[in-house]
């Protein structure tokens, strides 16, 4: 575990002015490459005194990490397994920020026919019947756990694929680099695919099924397992992504006049 967090400190990033306090909180690489903690963190800063130190991660290994005690909070997209790291005590709650949703990119001239689509079973089904060049993250974080949910519900398993699926292993933007080197399908989150800028000749094909929805989850470590974690910086932390200052910052945030992601704390 001390060397992955060592090779996720390397993606450390935090506010330009240093802060009174400090936390660490791990976040997915589609939360990253979509450009809002660029927008999030100095105000954060500005209004709370408070430099977030961001690990950035698939969601699979932010959920260990938080496991580890190795960061204070973790800011996720996967409910099952968000679920689990609260039931199982290492999160003292889970409290829901914003959503976006899940899209499927590829090649413009869609080979798949994947945009004349009624729905994602019957994408997918199109591609895996086409056998159509798919890129998919394979890193265990949110969007590749996603992707695997909807493979199966489509009534396919990803392990009898031959080559023309390739899981990379690798954040969003790594992904979708590969997926525009390959001309390849991929699923992607909406705010990566609009911050992304080596599109190349993909497209985005499908979106709008209920399924895709994708929604961003906060969960403080809970201090009852690791008696370091800042409990009373999370707590802060969670004011302010709840209040109506972030409301304002996340629902304005758009590229190319489309709205990237809608807040919808509670």
């Amino acid at each position: 575990m001390k060397q992955a967090v060592f090779l996720a400190m390397l993606l450390i990033f935090g506010t330009a002015a240093q802060a009174a306090d400090q936390m660490r909180m791990a976040v997915t690489t589609s939360f990253h490459n979509s450009g809002l903690a660029d927008i999030l963190l100095p105000e954060i800063a500005k209004d709370l005194d408070l430099e977030v130190q961001l690990l950035v991660v698939g969601t699979g290994q932010a959920l260990k990490l938080g496991q580890a005690g190795d960061v204070d909070a973790i800011l996720v997209h996967s409910r099952a397994a968000e679920e689990a790291f609260v039931a199982e005590g290492y999160g003292t709650h889970r409290r829901e920020i914003m959503y976006n949703d899940f899209v499927f990119v590829g090649p413009a001239d869609d080979p798949a026919r994947i945009a004349t689509k009624q729905d994602t079973r019957m994408a997918l089904q199109a591609i895996a019947s086409a056998r159509a060049s798919f890129v998919s993250r394979g890193d265990d974080s949110g969007t590749h756990k996603k992707e695997l949910s909807l493979w199966r519900d489509a009534g396919h398993d990803v392990d009898s694929f031959g080559p023309w699926y390739r899981a990379v292993g690798a954040g969003m933007g790594a992904a979708l680099n590969t997926a525009s080197g390959l001309d390849a399908y991929i699923l992607s989150d909406r705010a990566s695919w609009l911050n992304f800028g080596n599109k190349g000749g993909l497209a985005l094909l499908f979106a709008g099924d209920p399924v895709l929805f994708n929604q961003y989850a906060y969960l403080p470590v809970n201090p009852a397992r690791h008696a370091h974690v800042r409990a009373d910086l999370t707590a802060r932390l969670e004011g302010w992504l709840t209040s109506d200052r972030a409301k304002e910052l996340i629902n304005a945030y758009t590229i190319d006049d489309e709205t990237l992601f809608v807040f919808n704390a509670e």
